[in-house]
């Protein structure tokens, strides 16, 4: 590719609204381009990218069985009528009518669509273990986009399904898929990445795990112990809490707090520490609008993820005064609920004495109130996040938090919507039997933008040699000089012969120009000749990710570069 014809344009000034170092890359070295909140077009050196990370999935899904298909964008209701989640899921998903008035929706994910296709299919225990997987774009509305590729709207994923006939064979298979993952990663270049025991989400299943690319700007909390590598997303993460240690002094008492309503708030008014305060969280659930009144010491955070799970339900914002309480100065005690309302109390509380409360009365709290004399019908759940430093529940180590982007997930589903939707399969004993699934995904876009996060520096992208745009770019200087045009054109030419793939700049501009853009565009090997070099008749040979310099003989050139390029993707692959 001749870079005076490849569409799209480098620029030297940070886009507006971009904040993630890879975001701000990719739209700076003309990779992509924004055409709405979420939504992005990948210009031709990005989509060279794409297609190798997909090849790359595809060698991987099918050395282990998996059967390339491809689902339909569109969906009608009836499909996740059967699996109940036309409902269930709420804004995330797009619905709209077609010309018929039919309703109808914009996937965003394809159990469904999966188990649609294997009915009437698959029908014996014959014809499983079967795994079918494609590569699609998928739509999600999320609220908040974010970070170009990563939290997009409209992204591209591979997802896989697999049928199975008993748990066993889908342990087996599911194992398979993990280590699948595992060199999925590697050879696209990941060094900085961990699996994470995961939560299921809208996705359901009770076995999960996370592929996260550990990075300090991650959206997701990671919980690791380095003594037994324990590790988890800190939505499932469970640990050993910090022990409380008080005894009790003194009886209850209230005190005006007046307009001290959080936390910070009421020990600054009281001269308490968090750590001697219970705190309320509340919410509503979406499914019949129960209220959920989750009560943790003062100085933990609620765990969503846990407490939905508890309920049965996603959560939502509640105004706590349409339901007669107080914000603000919600407490344990005297507590007056609907009936049908949910209250947890978290294991921080267990064995907390002499603590703060709210009063559940305006511009009121209670000091000195004990769980064991107090609460003593209490009953305890984990509802709370893991925190830095505390014990691991395997071996008592040490807990560290670090962030991570999630790049991939694999789920046991279990018999969730193949029961749902009524599939079943004939059993040798003549009776029938749902197909257990396992369900695997994997973000193309958030794979190609993490990898930025882990590699790139200063000076702009560091592609691995397995999915760069092109592997190497052939920067010639003084271009207008006949006889390095005339190089140039001849070595451009045995470098496409010799199937190397190579960004050619042509370009007869200043030096600094195309050696800002070449690493910019962070292509693996930069060739440059030059006067200077072929009065040596040599070429200049840098490497990106490590800077080093070789000058190595015009004759030897493209042999040498294609030891060089075979030599770093064995780099990348020497471990699978």
């Amino acid at each position: 590719m001749k870079i005076s014809k490849l569409v799209g344009k480098r620029v030297k000034e940070n886009p507006s609204g971009a904040t993630l170092k890879s975001h701000i890359l990719l739209l700076r070295a003309g990779f992509i381009k924004q055409v709405g909140a979420g939504i992005f077009s990948l210009l031709p050196p990005a989509q060279k990218v794409n297609l190798k990370i997909q090849n790359i999935i595809r060698e991987e899904m099918n050395a282990i069985g998996g059967q390339e298909v491809l689902f339909p964008v569109v969906m009608p209701r009836e499909l996740w009528d059967l699996s109940g989640r036309y409902s269930s899921i709420k804004s995330e998903m797009i619905r709209f009518k077609d010309r018929n008035n039919h309703d109808m929706l914009l996937g965003m994910t394809h159990e469904e669509a999966a188990v649609h296709m294997m009915m009437n299919t698959a029908t014996s225990h014959e014809d499983l273990p079967c795994m079918i997987y494609q590569i699609q774009t998928k739509f999600r509305d999320e609220a908040r986009p974010r970070g170009g590729l990563i939290r997009a709207r409209e992204f591209t994923m591979k997802d896989a399904y697999s049928f199975h006939t008993t748990q066993e064979d889908l342990d087996n298979y599911y194992k398979k898929v993990l280590d699948a993952y595992i060199r999925i990663y590697k050879r696209i270049g990941f060094r900085k990445f961990v699996v994470v025991e995961g939560d299921n989400g809208i996705m359901g299943g009770k076995i999960s795990h996370e592929f996260m690319a550990v990075t300090d700007v991650g959206e997701d909390y990671l919980v690791i112990c380095p003594e037994c590598h324990y590790s988890s997303n800190r939505e499932v993460a469970v640990s050993v809490k910090e022990e409380n240690d008080h005894t009790v002094v003194g009886g209850m008492q209230e005190v005006f707090t007046g307009n001290a309503h959080t936390i910070e708030e009421v020990c600054a008014f009281l001269e308490t520490d968090e750590k001697h305060t219970a705190k309320a969280v509340c919410y509503k659930t979406t499914d019949g609008g129960r209220l959920v009144i989750a009560f943790l010491r003062g100085d933990y955070e609620i765990n969503e993820s846990k407490l939905s799970k508890l309920v049965k339900s996603e959560l939502e914002y509640v105004d706590v005064e349409e339901y007669g309480l107080c914000a603000g100065n919600i407490g344990l005690v005297g507590l007056n609920v609907p009936d049908d309302a949910y209250v947890f109390y978290d294991q921080t509380l267990k064995g907390l004495e002499n603590f703060v409360t709210g009063a559940n009365k305006k511009d009121f709290h209670i000091k000195n109130v004990s769980m064991s004399r107090d609460m003593k019908d209490a009953t305890f759940v984990d509802i709370s996040l893991v925190k830095e430093g505390e014990k691991c529940v395997h071996c008592g180590h040490t807990l560290t938090l670090t962030r991570g982007i999630e790049i991939g997930n694999i789920f046991q589903l279990g018999t969730r919507y193949t029961k749902a939707m009524g599939m079943k399969i004939n059993m040798p004993d003549g009776t029938t039997k749902e197909p257990i699934m396992g369900c695997y995904g994997i973000g193309v876009g958030r794979a190609l933008e993490s990898i930025i996060e882990e590699k790139a520096d200063d000076k702009g992208l560091v592609w691995p040699m397995t999915i760069a745009p092109w592997q190497v770019y052939f920067c010639p200087i003084r271009i207008d000089d006949d006889n390095i045009s005339a190089i140039s054109e001849e070595l451009y030419k045995r470098m496409e012969k010799a199937g190397i793939d190579v960004l050619f700049d042509d370009r007869a501009i200043s030096a600094g120009v195309k050696l800002t853009d070449s690493e910019l565009m962070g292509v693996p090997i930069r060739v440059v000749i030059s006067p200077k070099t072929m009065a040596n008749t040599e070429a200049e040979v840098t490497i990106r990710e490590t800077g080093e310099k070789l000058f190595i003989p015009i004759n030897d050139l493209i042999s040498e570069l294609k030891i060089m390029i075979e030599d770093e993707i064995n780099e990348i692959e020497k471990d699978l």
